[in-house]
């Protein structure tokens, strides 16, 4: 094993989002990830009056504040990205038409749109700035989803723990975070990365709380870390990481693989 951080799977991932450049991202997968935010919103639209959405946004009114500078789509009501981002992602995952990524098990609109836009609303972001942070965000949940294996799927809801990651590394290229701050908050979103398929046994509303809980545990860790909050450097792959205590079948070649598809193929 290398002793060079540099070399360390979850810093390499890192470092390749932190010099992701629009210009260098072909235009197939810009298109393609445009079609993804159109086919998202539908999704998120459609969410409005589910209970599951219904009793979180009541959560947002009560604990969240009354106006701030991000949407809440379905009633168009404005709070802090925060609150925005996490409503956003449990009304995106309630008709099951976001988009799903048959190799990692993911459905990565859920989690990557309403965190990215959420942020972009309050910093004043572009349409470029907005799709290249979304593709970071996909190039990371996607492949952290495969890393992670079906041996993971069987138990944890890959939605909720690769999603977690994805937001922060979405939300962290957007806010211009570099690659050690990427991993910082890859580490924190890593370490909050949660959801458990039991709540299928007697249909509990688990699904819209592990989207809601990824989107906005990766904004919480971005942002930390762009406050100079430290995330464990290899919460991916290490000893005591997320592979360790939730796969058994983990890749970590997975994560850096040049060879793998990229969107829109």
């Amino acid at each position: 094993m290398s002793t060079d951080t540099a070399d360390w799977p979850t810093a390499r991932l890192c470092a390749f989002i932190a010099e992701l450049d629009f210009e260098q991202i072909p235009p197939r997968v810009v298109h393609f990830a445009q079609g993804l935010m159109i086919d998202w919103l539908g999704s998120a639209l459609a969410g409005k009056g589910a209970h599951q959405v219904e009793m979180i946004d009541g959560f947002a009114r009560a604990m969240g504040p009354a106006d701030g500078p991000s949407t809440i789509i379905p009633t168009r009501r404005r709070t802090s990205p925060y609150f925005a981002a996490m409503v956003n992602a449990a009304a995106s995952h309630v008709v099951e038409q976001d988009d799903v990524h048959n190799g990692s098990v993911f459905h990565p609109a859920a989690v990557i749109f309403p965190a990215v836009l959420a942020v972009a609303e309050a910093e004043g972001k572009t349409g470029r700035e907005v799709l290249t942070a979304c593709i970071a965000g996909y190039e990371v949940g996607i492949r952290v989803g495969e890393f992670l294996g079906r041996s993971h799927y069987e138990i944890f809801h890959t939605t909720g723990t690769a999603g977690a990651v994805a937001a922060a590394a979405a939300v962290g290229r957007l806010i211009g975070l570099d690659a050690a701050g990427l991993n910082h908050a890859v580490g924190s979103a890593g370490t909050q990365a949660a959801g458990l398929w039991e709540f299928l046994r007697d249909a509990a509303d688990s699904k819209q709380l592990h989207t809601a809980r990824a989107a906005a545990n990766g904004l919480f860790a971005a942002y930390l870390a762009r406050d100079g909050f430290k995330g464990a450097a290899r919460i991916l792959e290490g000893q005591q990481g997320m592979a360790a205590g939730m796969s058994s079948d983990a890749d970590p070649a997975r994560l850096t693989d040049p060879a793998r598809q990229p969107l829109g193929n």
